[in-house]
């Protein structure tokens, strides 16, 4: 009998053996007993199968279970043994299948949140890697959440390059054939694409390259030319087209992206086609349309054969293909916008690598987080509130039989100052012009006290010089000074301190301020030392006394459409 009194070794119960594993510093279950080694009781098990008799009492007899001993103390853990020919080493204790779940599920879980965190960064770094950006003179770098935002975004007629082949000019450098100004509110209620015809006869101004080595080119100005050989021809850049825009419509272009023919096919099929309607049977064996009277969902050569037909619709000529054109792109919008787009993942994973492959734009907004948070921003833009127009123009009077096309002389500047003052085309919110009013109503402090510093941004000499003399000797005004220059700027701006709105309010109803000019913010130091309001002069200023009514003009009226309107093309 052993030190128990618990009869033959042989008839010893596995559950018993307990030794130390020197590795964990536990006591663990030894199933096969070594001679020498005591037992440290513990709760019973079931007796091995087969051969093995239950032991019922510490006598052994019986059909019943024996008593289970009481724990005895742990014991100090004895010397780590060697192990020898008849030894094993001691079996760990196994763990739960409960423990081994939830083990493993946790696991799972983590290696899960692993490998899609680091797909995720692998497959950001892929579409950024796709995106291609290029260095122009005039382009912004970034843009501010804040302010309006105008893009310029082309179509070129380049024909090489993987699947630009077949159609048409192989040897095109890529002239802007398509050109629309997208202009996006301060407010982002509305925006305005404002579409430029290529045959629009235009004086293209000098305008500087940067190449390789980080040197500018100039590349002198051509008179009297196509709007569409302001890019490729001699060299030109995007920078030219954006300089170009500025010359023939006094607006600022900040940044640019440009699209190939391959671009139009990879985009429709993205977002699984573009819905039309055609009025008519079409069938133009030039860009190899054809379609039936009705609505079609098209993608990839069917797309770009109905955004390239000039044969089908109205007079067949340039100015009816940008009316398709435009239907087109309020449809694309539509589509993009849609649940049906942005809830599933395959689309716009699909959309996300087509866009990015697709676009060429300038290192202001060549990265995939600049383009993210840009498209953000448009999309705020309810789709009733983005308008499609045309430059308004005339038939050339220098041709007689004209081909091409110049600006309206009566229409076309109302238009380009609506864009310039962020008027929108379209009735937008009436809660935000209603909060925006809000601004010039209230108490105003008297003329004499109002302190201003002036800044001339209007791109117009003595501006500034012009308007202080105008405030102190006519409007009473004293308290005014002269600063000097500011960066040009479209629209005239009056920053000031929560405690100046009453001097905010006076100096409004003087220049004839609109409520869009004011912003509240923070007062600077005038000359004397003192807080004093930031009035800075921008391009909608005609002169001292004249008001600067800029945002609170009327919206022209203008030949148009909205993107939350489907059209058929005639």
């Amino acid at each position: 009998m052993d030190a128990q009194g618990r009869g033959r070794a042989d008839d010893i119960d596995p559950a018993d053996q307990w030794v130390l594993n020197p590795h964990t510093g536990d006591y663990e279950l030894r199933l096969t007993p070594s001679a020498g080694q005591s037992g440290v009781p513990s709760p019973r098990r079931a007796a091995p199968r087969g051969g093995g008799q239950r032991r019922d009492s510490p006598q052994g007899g019986g059909g019943g279970r024996r008593d289970v001993p009481p724990q005895r103390r742990r014991r100090e853990a004895p010397a780590v043994q060697e192990q020898g020919p008849g030894r094993r080493r001691s079996r760990p204790k196994k763990k739960s299948k409960a423990k081994k779940i939830m083990l493993w599920t946790s696991g799972g879980m983590a290696m899960v949140v692993l490998v899609g965190a680091g797909f995720g960064y692998w497959y950001w770094e892929h579409l950024n890697g796709n995106i291609t950006s290029q260095d122009v003179v005039g382009a912004k770098d970034g843009f501010a959440k804040d302010e309006a935002i105008n893009i310029l975004v082309m179509g070129t007629d380049k024909r090489t390059g993987k699947g630009n082949e077949g159609y048409g000019d192989k040897g095109s450098v890529g002239h802007a054939d398509t050109n629309v100004l997208l202009h996006v509110s301060k407010d982002r209620t509305n925006a305005t694409a404002l579409s430029i015809p290529r045959d629009l006869v235009v004086d293209v101004p000098d305008c500087q390259v940067k190449q390789p080595d980080g040197s500018l080119k100039t590349i002198k100005g051509t008179p009297n030319v196509r709007f569409n050989t302001s890019l490729g021809q001699d060299d030109r850049d995007p920078g030219c087209v954006m300089k170009t825009v500025k010359a023939v419509t006094g607006i600022t272009v900040d940044h640019f992206m440009t699209a190939d023919f391959n671009a139009v096919k990879t985009l429709s099929s993205a977002v699984g086609g573009v819905s039309v309607c055609v009025g008519k049977d079409v069938n133009d064996p030039d860009s190899h349309l054809k379609l039936s009277a009705g609505t079609h969902n098209l993608q990839g050569e069917q797309a770009l054969a109905f955004l390239r037909t000039r044969h089908s619709f109205g007079n067949q000529g340039d100015l009816d293909r940008i009316k398709v054109q435009q239907q087109f792109l309020g449809s694309l919008a539509r589509k993009m916008s849609s649940s049906d787009t942005l809830t599933n993942p395959r689309k716009l994973t699909s959309l996300a690598e087509a866009a990015t492959k697709a676009l060429t734009v300038d290192k202001g907004i060549g990265s995939l987080n600049s383009l993210k948070d840009l498209a953000l921003e448009i999309r705020k833009v309810p789709p009733k509130n983005l308008s499609f127009t045309t430059v308004p123009v005339i038939d050339n009077p220098a041709e007689p039989t004209p081909v091409t096309v110049v600006v309206n002389p009566t229409a076309g500047p109302p238009v380009f100052d609506a864009i310039k003052n962020d008027v929108s085309l379209t009735e937008t919110k009436k809660k935000q012009k209603e909060k925006q009013d809000a601004k010039l109503k209230g108490p105003k402090s008297a003329a004499s006290a109002v302190r201003v510093n002036i800044y001339n941004g209007s791109g117009r000499t003595g501006a500034a010089q012009e308007t202080l003399t105008e405030l102190q000797n006519t409007e009473g005004v004293l308290k005014s000074s002269q600063m000097g220059n500011k960066p040009n700027q479209a629209k005239t701006s009056l920053e000031y301190a929560p405690d100046q709105a009453d001097q905010a309010r006076r100096l409004a109803d003087i220049m004839g301020l609109p409520a869009s000019a004011l912003k509240e913010g923070k007062s600077e130091k005038n000359d004397q030392g003192l807080p004093a309001m930031t009035l800075i002069l921008g391009g909608d200023f005609k002169g001292a006394g004249t008001p600067v009514d800029g945002a609170s003009a009327k919206a022209p009226e203008v030949d148009k459409t909205t993107a939350d309107k489907a059209v058929c093309a005639k």
